[in-house]
């Protein structure tokens, strides 16, 4: 059986075109590829539901948990607090983390 890497996608969602593609080319890459359920940012209002937002970082921290690397959409450079925290609890848990655009250090 063969073994497959598996990434978690992270950051901001109103980049939901990104996130797509993204998913599309690392799947096609070989990997398994874990996503956001809901884009809050790109229309999805039941985010904005009390209590959901909490929940569903939570639930991406999970996801983090099952996956080996995560890859951060960080589009024209953006990183928002949430994909912060998610990147700092991947480098915490040892996880590999990969981002779309260079960083500038």
């Amino acid at each position: 059986m063969k073994e497959y890497n598996v990434i978690t996608l992270c950051g901001s969602t109103k980049f939901k075109d990104e996130f797509l593609q993204v998913q599309k080319e690392l799947t096609l890459k070989g990997n398994i590829v874990i996503s956001v359920g809901l884009f809050g940012h790109s229309g999805d209002e039941e985010v904005w539901q009390e209590g959901t937002k909490e929940m569903l970082d939570d639930m991406h921290k999970r996801k983090i948990d099952m996956a080996n690397e995560i890859f951060v959409i960080n589009k024209n450079g953006y990183i928002g607090s949430s994909t912060r925290s998610e990147i700092e609890y991947a480098k915490s848990n040892g996880k590999t983390v990969r981002f779309l655009e260079e960083i500038e250090k």
